[in-house]
């Protein structure tokens, strides 16, 4: 098919922009510092063109809106009423600048604008027949490693899930959730846990902002003398002068997570000297586009970046792997995890993982095709 346009009519016109929340079940209940899910919700977007081709995207939020303020029922009332209305009669292609035009049409909103800018560039690829990673700027790696995250529960619990995973050859780095159970105690059970896997797997904690700096600058030794690498978001989003006073007293690098959303977010925590690893996440920042822009600030600040996650199916799996492979500064890895985690997925191939690694697809747009039959199984009624 060939895309052209004349001049002031759209080479893509959108048609249609629907939505579809589902309820998909998980493997096991995932435990996060101050909310448990055992179900992943999901904003499903399809967005269609006048040639008949259709995008899609979806909107996930870990847990619901405790993290991010978003919710599924919020973000498809946001794209029912407003983003998806402003869409109809655009140029598709033009990814980019319709971003920018849904960010002056709501504020904030970074979830479910990312599953409309999704369903985007999914369309943009697949009208053009070539995978999305291409228009991103091609790719500087073709496989990611995949970090496993571990829940907040028992000790014995997260020692036999983590040696599962490694005796199966499925991960080889980890990630514990911490942040549910008072300092001395959470400490304890991270340092247990570390003890032992010694020497199998490099582990990292994430707190979710559950510190406050004095806790933080009492407990991050004992979790440097356990043998954690990496510690994301101890502290409040809003405190990063005092995640850049941390960084001085411990030998673990700090992520920044909650506390970085925009590419103002990256200056500053670039400026203040507040993050050794930026976490990159397409919902958190409203979509491919935004996280661009956030690892350009990066790599100019000599920042390495890791890949989050808000637990994706394949579909979002797969946009972020396009994105991720695409990003040069990409370089701490991911935990790109979320199709492994549900107990069934949305899309007729799901993504591929081997050896530890998720693998990049090669076909238009993102390269995962929607089943409709699952569509219909899960949509909440």
């Amino acid at each position: 098919m060939t895309v052209s346009a004349r001049r002031g009519r759209p080479a893509l016109p959108v048609t249609a922009v629907e939505t579809t929340v589902l309820d998909i079940p998980l493997r096991r209940p995932h435990r996060f510092s101050v909310a448990t899910m055992d179900t992943q919700g999901v904003l499903l977007v399809r967005l269609t063109t006048a040639d008949g081709i259709t995008g899609w995207g979806e909107g996930v939020v870990p847990g619901g809106p405790w993290w991010g303020g978003e919710s599924i029922e919020g973000m498809q009332a946001l794209v029912d009423r407003h983003l998806g209305p402003m869409l109809v009669g655009e140029d598709a292609l033009q990814v980019d600048r319709l971003g920018r035009r849904m960010d002056r049409l709501v504020a904030g909103a970074p979830f479910a604008k990312s599953a409309v800018e999704m369903a985007l560039w999914d369309v943009a690829g697949r009208a053009l027949d070539v995978p999305v990673y291409q228009l991103l700027g091609g790719v500087h790696r073709t496989t990611l490693p995949v970090t496993w995250a571990l829940g907040a529960e028992p000790v014995g619990v997260v020692v036999e899930e983590a040696l599962a995973k490694i005796e199966d050859g499925a991960h080889r780095s980890f990630k514990l959730k911490m942040g549910a159970l008072p300092p001395p105690e959470d400490v304890a059970r991270i340092s247990e846990i570390a003890d032992a896997l010694a020497g199998r797997a490099p582990l990292a904690v994430d707190l979710n902002g559950a510190w406050d700096e004095q806790t933080a600058r009492r407990w991050l030794p004992a979790l440097d003398a356990a043998g954690i690498g990496l510690v994301e978001q101890p502290l409040p989003a809003v405190d990063v002068s005092g995640a850049a006073r941390l960084r001085g007293g411990t030998t673990a690098a700090l992520m920044a997570d909650e506390s970085l959303r925009t590419p103002a977010d990256a200056l500053r925590l670039a400026v203040e000297h507040a993050a050794d690893v930026f976490a990159l996440k397409i919902a958190k920042s409203g979509g491919l586009s935004c996280v661009q822009r956030v690892a350009a600030v990066a790599e100019a600040a000599g920042i390495s970046c890791y890949g989050g996650t808000t637990i994706e199916t394949s579909l979002g799996t797969a946009a972020a792997t396009h994105l991720f492979c695409a990003t040069a500064s990409l370089t701490a890895g991911t935990e790109l995890f979320g199709p492994l985690l549900l107990a069934d997925d949305i899309v007729e191939t799901p993504v591929s993982y081997t050896d530890g690694e998720l693998l990049l697809g090669d076909g238009p747009g993102f390269g995962v095709t929607v089943d409709e039959a699952k569509v219909a199984k899960y949509t909440r009624r």
